[in-house]
């Protein structure tokens, strides 16, 4: 009743103090300026008369200043109507307010909603309203809470302008409460506030409530559809995202463009092509392919899906290249190893943001092209100033790619005075910098004063730097600090096994791996070439054994871990046999697997074999043999007496001998009296080490004695 009483009022009050309006010529001047959108010119006419205006030509005025922005005009507008009318109609203040807030000035509409001795409900949502749109959520929410102490009823955009700010700031128990009050007053049906709420929980991450809601609406829209992909999208749950967009074709809802690209992304996500073709085809069909978001979207799902052929078709139509699906197309060659292609796409962008830069910049870095990411930085430097966390994380990777320690504190200096140390993707970088580059003292400081930002990859990067520099047991000892503060990760245990296995600590290995197995850790391939390695280095060559053996997967690097370690300790024909085991898997051995056999034979006396072994590695496998592969040859033949064999060998390899290999052969003729070989050893010994010279004698004592 008190809105009701408060509305007769003031026609009472325009009754009887109704002002003089212009003549209606000057009204129709006025009107012809708004016609035509010459604003200034009509606020001029207002403002140079003391006669009024007809209050739809003030709604005019207000509407065209909030539309071109024309803050000074909508004060001047003010104005006029406080000087013609004492007490102006609430509605047309109620427009002024919301004319400042979309000049965006919040000061001015403040200022008059104070001042105004009367208000009704749309003054309230005007103000609202008008924090709301300008993100001052906060403000917002306490103006509302004063609209309750004055007795004066919400609406439904009320309700919605609220609820927006919680939205906003995740004001999860407010708008609990601004739930019940939407049931009470009896709005509980209407889609705009329950797509509010749905919104409200979603950001919160409480899906069932937002599910819940969102099932309750009766007649969802476009919109309501769009937030629950959305809310379920940003969870992690984009499964779910994909079938509700399914549910809402099949209710005949026509998507907005939006929830296209958010269901794409999340076919990306899942890898779900299939999905993303099927949505392909609705796009076509429904005339969605000439939108942006749609499109780069798109794209971006293909690549993402390892489809680089129709991401590239989408590209290449008409009106589909903007920086976003350029970028989208070079990530996609960079980070599938074809970089040439993604350099020339990048060469040939128009305009290049500092994603692009980040894309083409990450494909170096993932495959180890340093020299190309280096230049790559150097001109990047010379282009554009743009630099974020990204960049700069991707830089310290190429300088711990290229143990560049001087250019990596050059960063760290950035980083510090531009604030970006509190990034945790910038931290990690710096650690693993610093680590591989072998400043430990740097890495430890650089972890504590990380402090609680720090995570698991902290640790890991921490760990791995101390174990690849021989720090072993400090290692050891960052690992059992770890479990204070975290929990370890597959990479963890990769790590700390090979830290046990540089100082052959066996009860500390075993220790860590019952420590795996009972927290039930995942044992990946990385993990059981570790396994296999410590177990084998550390002389429990069975334990390494029957790591292999349990493993579901083997690749080449564990392979070689059990090989290498079974020839170490003197199994030789068990390596033999699981080298035929592995070629009948279609594993494809390497170098350091051709090291293992040759051990093996060494070991086991098979010289016939060992030498089939190494003719093999270049005709039959295309592993051209190394400097090692000829050691253990030179000890294969000479070890086991085969010397004029030997003395072929030496004549036949492709470069000349190091002075080890001549030792070796030394130490071979003098123990099986070959003077011939032994001679030329002495002499090709005495050219390479004048300073230290030997002499080849067939007497019982010494091999090599010194003049």
């Amino acid at each position: 009743m008190g809105v009701t009483a408060a509305s007769l009022l003031d026609r009472l009050v325009q009754q009887t103090q109704k002002p003089k309006l212009l003549p209606r010529a000057a009204i129709k001047k006025i009107s012809s300026y708004l016609d035509s959108g010459q604003l200034k010119k009509a606020v001029f006419l207002l403002s140079a008369s003391p006669l009024g205006f007809p209050t739809h030509l003030y709604a005019r005025l207000l509407s065209l200043c909030a539309s071109r922005g024309g803050l000074v005009e909508a004060r001047k507008i003010e104005s006029h109507l406080v000087q013609i009318l004492p007490q102006p109609p609430i509605f047309l203040l109620n427009r002024t307010i919301e004319t400042y807030a979309k000049c965006g000035s919040l000061r001015d509409a403040r200022e008059l909603f104070d001042e105004m001795p009367r208000r009704d409900g749309g003054t309230w949502n005007a103000m609202i309203t008008a924090y709301a749109h300008a993100g001052e959520s906060h403000e917002a929410l306490l103006l509302f809470s004063s609209m309750k102490s004055s007795r004066v009823f919400p609406n439904e955009i009320t309700f919605a302008s609220v609820l927006g700010c919680c939205a906003d700031i995740l004001a999860l128990s407010l708008a609990r409460q601004l739930h019940g009050l939407v049931f009470k007053h009896g709005f509980y049906r209407n889609v705009i506030l329950g797509s509010a709420l749905v919104d409200i929980y979603g950001k919160c991450q409480i899906i069932h409530d937002a599910r819940k809601m969102f099932d309750e609406i009766p007649s969802p829209n476009a919109v309501s559809w769009n937030v629950i992909v959305r809310r379920y999208l940003e969870i992690g749950n984009g499964e779910e995202a994909v079938i509700l967009f399914s549910q809402m074709i099949r209710e005949n809802v026509q998507p907005l463009k939006y929830t296209l690209s958010t269901v794409l992304i999340a076919c990306a996500g899942l890898g779900a092509i299939s999905e993303g073709r099927q949505i392909h085809g609705f796009i076509i069909k429904n005339g969605f392919q000439e939108e942006d978001v749609v499109t780069t979207s798109l794209i971006d799902m293909c690549v993402k899906c390892g489809c680089l052929e129709d991401a590239c078709l989408i590209f290449y139509q008409p009106g589909s290249k903007n920086v976003v699906s350029w970028t989208s197309m070079v990530s996609g060659y960079a980070m599938s190893g074809i970089l040439d292609k993604a350099r020339e796409l990048f060469n040939e962008m128009a305009h290049r943001n500092i994603i692009s830069w980040n894309a083409m910049l990450a494909g170096y870095v993932r495959f180890s092209c340093w020299e190309q990411a280096v230049d790559f930085i150097f001109w990047m430097r010379q282009t554009t100033q743009d630099c974020d966390y990204v960049t700069l994380g991707l830089i310290l990777n190429v300088c711990a790619g290229v143990l560049d320690l001087r250019t990596g504190k050059e960063v760290h200096g950035f980083v510090y005075r531009h604030g970006f140390f509190s990034n945790l993707l910038i931290g990690n970088a710096l650690l693993d910098m610093y680590g591989k580059s072998g400043s430990l003292r740097s890495a430890k400081q650089c972890f504590f004063e990380m402090g609680f930002l720090r995570d698991r990859i902290s640790w890991n990067a921490l760990i791995t730097g101390y174990a690849r520099h021989g720090r072993s047991e400090d290692a050891l000892q960052i690992f059992r600090a770890m479990q204070y503060e975290t929990t370890p990760d597959e990479y963890t245990f990769s790590a700390i096994f090979a830290a046990c296995a540089n100082i052959f600590t066996l009860p500390e290995g075993k220790e860590i791996h019952g420590y795996m197995i009972r927290n039930e850790f995942k044992s990946d391939m990385v993990i059981g070439g570790a396994l296999v390695d410590m177990y084998s280095k550390c002389r429990c060559p069975d334990y390494a054994v029957k790591v292999f053996e349990k493993a579901t997967q083997r690749d080449i690097i564990m392979w070689n871990s059990l090989l290498l370690g079974c020839a170490y300790n003197g199994m030789g024909g068990y390596v033999l046999q699981q080298f035929c085991l592995m070629q009948q898997e279609s594993i494809k051995p390497d170098n350091v697997t051709f090291l293992g056999v040759l051990l093996a034979c060494i070991s086991e006396g098979f010289v016939e074999l060992g030498h089939e072994y190494f003719d093999s590695m270049s005709r039959k496998h295309c592993v051209i043999p190394r400097l090692e592969h000829y050691e253990c040859m030179i000890e294969l033949l000479g070890k086991h007496g085969n010397v004029d064999d030997l003395e072929s060998f030496i004549q036949e390899m492709p470069f000349e001998p190091t002075v080890a290999m001549w030792t070796r052969v030394f130490d071979f003729c003098r123990e099986y009296g070959h003077s011939r070989l032994g001679q030329w050893a002495e002499k090709c010994l005495n050219e390479l080490n004048p300073s230290n010279p030997v002499r080849f004698e067939l007497s019982d004592g010494n091999n090599m004695n010194s003049l």
